[in-house]
């Protein structure tokens, strides 16, 4: 088993997994601790050590709101458990898992994003143990990043003195990272030229920032995006963050700098960081993708749509309960005032599938609504379908039975559980049909990890339900509830005439 590794910097050690045939390394840096002068800087080259590392433990997680027990809250049931985590503006590290025997496997590699809102999270989340992937024969990587304030604030100094990276430090954390990998990922016994970027959530959306950054070209393979594709439906519905310009940025950078008591760059990073981390709570600050031109030069998912990324499959998809947008009207009249302005002469059409989905007009304004991370994923599948690329998309839709007291459903982040494998983990008292599931789930994924498609063999031997791609004349995908079936089925009406008005109305933008 590979336990000592030499990379660029220097001897690293890891340590047996739970299945000693897996090798875990946690804690290895991929660029200089981002404090002092290089606070809210682009990610610089890590320092050469002396010696052996000792990669055995992670490393403290990014600056960000302190994990606060609270049973009410799903999330801290589920994932955010350690109070007392370690927290450190020096963040910037990566762990890998790897089931190679010597350096010259050439095994595919997983890179992984964690989500939160760009806001919290970190890789030492129990369901991000990369171990079970490992034993499908993939090299795990988890990658750590800048958040909030730290890894997205921008202002005009910060622009003067780096133009060339002005902004999305977080991103950039992740493009470094991934740009380690493919630079050192050979020692763990991975293939270099075979690497898929994945992610969840806000992870998930920063896949899509990767896809679609014109600087990343040839650095990955394939990508994986869950829960991470969204766009506005509904008047009022939350707009994605990525569309804030440079300019709008730093206006708020140079407010939040004034909240901070600080006149100049320089002076604030002379700050403690966790005066920063606990004022940028007080402002209620939301810091996200920044348009710069640079790393970033549109949003995402348009350009996604526009066909202006890396022609990699995908595999995207979303759980049944998450994110449903609902139309923001008080009355009916308001509601078909909404309908008009929105889709012209189609209003009609469109009032009459709200009635037939909820029954009566009465009950229009509780019932006409979506999931919109499926909308948003139909649109960019039809899209995709349509350019012509020839490049393969695969839809998912998480919709298994969730035990608990708490009765959650699909919820947001559930389905980590599952393709990750680490249900063991959980609280929740999951039974062994959840267990096949997650078998299966993570079978489909580590097949689209090695070949960039999901379909091939289940651990019994047998063939798992095959999983086509979606096309404009099968918008079809894999439904995972208590087992994988590929649901050969159109979506419903109201969904297919909401994903036609968005062509329609991008025909009379353009």
């Amino acid at each position: 088993m590979l336990r000592i590794v030499n990379i660029e910097n220097g001897v690293v050690q890891g340590l047996p997994a739970a299945d000693p045939r897996i090798t875990s390394f946690k804690g290895v840096p991929f660029a200089a601790p981002p404090v002092g002068d290089n606070r809210w800087r682009a990610p610089q080259p890590a320092a050469d050590w002396d010696g052996v590392l000792k990669a055995y433990d992670f490393a403290p997680i990014s600056m960000q709101a302190k994990t606060v027990i609270d049973e009410k809250n799903i999330y801290t049931r589920e994932w955010s458990v350690d109070p007392d985590i370690p927290m450190d503006e020096d963040c910037l590290y990566l762990n890998v898992w790897t089931p190679a025997r010597s350096a010259d496997e050439k095994l595919p590699v997983f890179v992984w994003y964690f989500g939160g809102g760009l806001q919290v999270g970190h890789t030492a989340e129990m369901e991000f143990d990369g171990e079970r992937i490992a034993r499908r024969g993939i090299v795990v990587v988890t990658i750590n990043y800048r958040l909030n304030a730290f890894g997205f604030l921008c202002h005009p100094e910060m622009t003067a003195e780096a133009p060339e990276a002005p902004a999305n430090f977080g991103h950039l954390d992740q493009q470094a990272g991934t740009q380690w990998v493919k630079r050192n990922i050979a020692a763990f016994g991975g293939d270099p030229d075979n690497i898929t970027i994945g992610g969840q959530s806000a992870g998930g959306a920063s896949v899509l920032s990767q896809l679609t950054s014109p600087q990343n070209e040839g650095l990955f393979q394939k990508a994986i995006i869950q829960s991470g594709m969204f766009t506005a439906l509904y008047p009022g519905t939350r707009p994605p963050r990525a569309r804030r310009t440079l300019a709008e940025a730093e206006r708020e950078g140079e407010t939040f700098f004034e909240f901070l008591g600080v006149s100049s760059l320089a002076e604030a990073r002379k700050l403690d960081a966790v005066y920063i981390r606990d004022k940028s709570l007080e402002y209620k600050g939301h810091w996200g993708t920044v348009v710069d031109h640079v790393f970033n030069v549109g949003s995402a998912y348009e350009r996604f749509l526009e066909n202006k990324r890396w022609k990699v499959p995908v595999l995207a998809g979303h759980t049944s309960s998450e994110f449903f947008s609902v139309p923001k009207a008080a009355t009916l009249e308001q509601f078909k005032q909404m309908a008009a302005d929105l889709f012209g002469d189609a209003a009609g059409e469109y009032l009459a599938l709200c009635q037939a989905q909820s029954g009566s007009l009465d009950e229009v304004l509780k019932q006409a609504s979506v999931n919109g991370i499926e909308y948003a994923i139909r649109v960019a599948a039809q899209a995709n379908a349509d350019s012509g690329a020839d490049v393969p998309l695969y839809y998912y839709n998480f919709d298994a039975d969730i035990p608990g007291w708490d009765n959650p459903g699909t919820f947001h982040s559930v389905d980590l559980w599952f393709f990750f494998e680490t249900l063991a983990k959980c609280w929740r008292p999951f039974v062994g049909k959840h267990y096949d599931l997650a078998r299966q789930m993570c079978n489909y994924w580590a097949n689209f990890i090695r070949t960039g498609n999901p379909n091939g063999t289940d651990a019994t031997g047998e063939e798992l339900p095959q999983w086509d791609p979606y096309t404009a004349e099968a918008p079809y995908g894999m439904v995972f509830g208590d087992r994988p079936e590929f649901a050969k089925e159109r979506p419903g009406e109201l969904m297919r005439f909401l994903v036609k008005q968005y062509f329609k109305a991008a025909e009379k933008v353009n």
